[in-house]
C-alpha cells in the first residue's frame, strides 16, 4: 500500500522472522453451492469450508465465480508485510481468521523491496509456500500478493516475478485455492507499461498453472488511475488481452471520497474487478476511522459481487492495523478484545453473511 513508503523501523528479529510450524484445522463454513468431494480431497481442503465448496474459481464476465458458474465474493484479511509481521500469521491467528472472523480468502503480502523478496529470495518463497499451505488447511483461498511499491513500474522487478511465479505456479498448480496478483499498486508509470507487464506476467503463470485467477493492479497506485491523475478509461479503452483475468482497486475511506467511488461506480460496470486492499483510514494507514464512508464502498461492493481484502493483519501501531499493540506475541485472537476499533469493525463484516444473494 501506499503509506509503505513511509519505512517501518521494526526490529531484526522481526525482519528475519519465518512462519513459525502451524497446526492445521478445519472448518465448517456457510458457503453457495457445492463442489465434488474427489476435488476436495485432491486440493487438501477440509470439507465444508469455503474453497473446497467453491472449488477451482473462474472469471465469468465482470464477476468472480465458482466451479459451477455461480458469482460469488470473497472477504478476508491481508497479512502486513511478511519481513516484518510474520509473527502475526501463525496457527492462532489464522485460526482465528478462518473459525472465528469466517473469512474465506487470505492475502499474502510480500514485499519485493523494503527489506522483502530481494533481499532473500529462497526464505520469501519458502515462507510464501507455507502460507499457502496453511490457508489450504483452513480451507480459505490464498491470494499470492507480489507486493512492489517502489519503484513504481512492476516492469522493474520483471525477471524476479518471472522467478517467483514459476516456482508458486508449479508447485500449487493442483490446487483449486491460489489467486495470483502479480502487481500491487503500480505508481508514477503509464497504463501502457502496466498492461505490457502483465501481458507478459500471464504466460508465466498459465505455463504452469493453467486455470488460475490472476490480478494485476491499475495505475495511481491501485486507484484506477485518479492518483496519478488519470482515470479508468485508460484500463477501459486498452484492456489486458486475457481470460480468467482481473484488475484490482485499492482505497482508503477517510482520503478517498467521491471521485474514488465514482471512478470504482463507473469501472465496475465495464470491467472484472477485485478489491484486494482497503482501509477504514487514511491512506497513510493511520488516523480516526471513516465507517461511513467505509460501510458505502462495502455495500456497493457486497451488490456487485466484488471481492475484497482488508489492510492489515498484525498489531501494528497504526490504526489500520486491526490488532491491538502487542497481540502477536501471545495466542489469543479470537473474539473483540484484542482487537482495535478498525479490527471490531472488519470482523463483523466479514462475519456476516453476504445480504445480496445471486438470484
Amino acid at each position: 500500500m501506499r503509506w509503505d513508503k513511509i519505512r517501518l523501523r521494526v526490529t531484526a528479529a522481526l525482519a528475519a522472522g519465518l512462519l513459525a510450524p502451524v497446526a492445521a484445522a478445519s472448518t465448517s463454513m456457510a458457503t453457495e453451492t457445492a463442489a465434488e468431494p474427489a476435488t476436495q480431497a485432491a486440493a487438501g481442503l477440509p470439507p465444508g469450508s469455503p474453497a473446497a465448496i467453491n472449488g477451482q474459481l473462474k472469471v465469468c464476465g465482470l464477476q468472480l465465480c465458482n466451479s459451477a458458474g455461480k458469482p460469488i465474493q470473497l472477504r478476508g484479511m491481508s497479512t502486513h508485510g511478511i519481513q516484518w509481521y510474520s509473527q502475526c500469521v501463525k496457527a492462532a491467528s489464522l485460526d482465528a481468521l478462518a473459525n472465528d472472523w469466517k473469512a474465506d480468502v487470505l492475502r499474502i503480502s510480500m514485499y519485493i523491496q523494503e527489506g522483502g523478496y530481494e533481499t532473500n529470495p529462497r526464505k520469501f518463497t519458502d515462507m510464501v509456500h507455507g502460507y499457502i499451505e496453511e490457508a489450504t488447511k483452513r480451507g480459505m483461498y490464498a491470494l499470492v500478493d507480489w507486493h512492489q511499491l517502489t519503484p513504481g513500474d512492476p516492469n522493474a522487478n520483471l525477471s524476479r516475478a518471472k522467478t517467483f511465479f514459476t516456482e508458486i505456479a508449479q508447485r500449487h498448480k493442483d490446487k483449486t485455492n491460489i489467486i495470483y496478483d502479480i502487481a500491487n499498486e503500480p505508481n508514477n508509470v503509464s497504463w501502457d507499461r502496466v498492461r505490457g507487464y502483465a501481458e507478459q506476467m500471464i504466460p508465466v503463470i498459465r505455463a504452469q498453472d493453467s486455470d488460475g485467477v490472476v490480478l494485476v493492479g491499475t495505475h495511481g497506485w491501485g486507484s484506477l488511475g485518479i492518483s496519478d491523475g488519470r482515470d479508468e478509461t485508460d484500463v477501459i479503452n486498452n484492456p489486458v488481452r486475457a481470460t480468467n483475468f482481473m484488475y484490482t482497486f485499492h482505497f482508503y475511506a477517510a482520503s478517498h471520497k467521491t471521485e474514488y467511488f465514482t471512478a470504482l461506480t463507473r469501472a465496475a460496470s465495464k470491467i472484472p474487478l477485485f478489491v484486494t486492499e482497503f482501509g477504514t483510514q487514511t491512506a497513510s494507514g493511520d488516523g480516526g476511522n471513516d465507517f461511513t464512508n467505509s460501510q458505502k464502498y462495502l455495500d456497493f461492493l457486497a451488490s456487485k459481487k466484488i471481492s475484497w481484502t482488508n489492510w492489515n493483519f498484525s498489531d501494528d501501531n497504526r490504526s489500520g492495523a486491526v490488532f491491538k499493540p502487542g497481540t502477536c506475541s501471545g495466542s489469543s485472537f479470537t473474539g473483540t478484545a484484542p482487537l482495535k476499533p478498525a479490527g471490531v469493525w472488519i470482523r463483523d463484516r466479514i462475519r456476516t453473511a453476504d445480504s445480496f444473494p445471486t438470484s
